[in-house]
């Protein structure tokens, strides 16, 4: 059922495990900060968008891997979507409560509708999986696409966030 789509795996989890590494090289860029100003955001902000990349990057390893059917793979990667809607529940919560930025409407867009959006391509093409559709894959890609949009916008944001509260400007 997945025949054709290696090299989009292959290439979205080589991207989503490269946008890894470089957000290593933004946490070492805020190491200057003041833990008590950067705990809270590590987790509402740093933490999810560590995660969308790594969903990026754990997709592609379970499609990617020889199956015997797609019936594992719909399991699976529909496990993933339900365990994902559950952790952007917390994480909006704790983003609510950060006091260091304040979200603005538009904001809640790429920081919850898409990884919302996401996940809920992400058990659509699980279900189409198991149920053996054709429309499946495409979904499975919307998922992908949208977490690693999702984590770009957040490791963007990250970055302007941590250069403008570099050396107390």
């Amino acid at each position: 059922m997945l025949h054709g789509w290696d090299n989009f795996y292959i290439m979205t989890g080589a991207a989503g495990a490269q946008l890894i590494g470089l957000l290593f090289v933004i946490i070492t860029l805020g190491t200057h900060l003041s833990p008590s100003s950067v705990v809270h955001g590590v987790r509402a902000f740093l933490t999810p968008t560590l995660v969308h990349f790594g969903s990026v990057l754990f997709q592609a390893m379970i499609v990617l891997a020889p199956w015997t059917s797609a019936w594992p793979v719909g399991v699976v990667l529909g496990l993933c979507g339900l365990v994902g809607l559950a952790y952007l529940i917390d994480v909006v919560r704790k983003r609510q409560k950060v006091q260091f930025v304040s979200l603005h409407l538009l904001d809640w867009i790429p920081y919850a509708g898409i990884p919302a959006l996401a996940n809920l391509a992400l058990i659509a093409g699980a279900i189409g999986m198991i149920a053996e559709k054709s429309v499946a894959p495409y979904f499975l890609a919307g998922a992908t696409t949208l977490f690693m949009f999702a984590g770009i916008y957040g490791a963007w944001d990250l970055t302007l966030w941590i250069v403008k509260n570099r050396d107390g400007s």
